[in-house]
């Protein structure tokens, strides 16, 4: 499976996914709410938006993600 990102309106993305060969087996969606308004509650915020996928998520204690670490080979690749 390859991941694809569809960007657009929903019939744009209804329409490059129905041209999709191929089966579609899951999708994350991301849904902008345009009816908030004061007083009502606020939309979550950047670190909240993962968190119904954090079932899906890989935890590790450490991770070095800089940079050198990225594109340095580690032994056995």
């Amino acid at each position: 499976m390859n991941p694809v990102v569809l960007r657009g309106t929903k019939q744009e993305i209804a329409a490059k996914l129905i041209g999709m060969h191929g089966e579609v087996s899951e999708a994350i969606v991301f849904v902008g709410d345009s009816s908030f308004a004061p007083g009502t509650a606020a939309p979550l915020a950047n670190e909240d938006m993962f968190a119904e996928m954090s079932s899906h998520m890989v935890k590790v204690d450490f991770v070095d993600d800089s940079r050198e670490n990225i594109y340095t080979r580690q032994v056995g690749e």
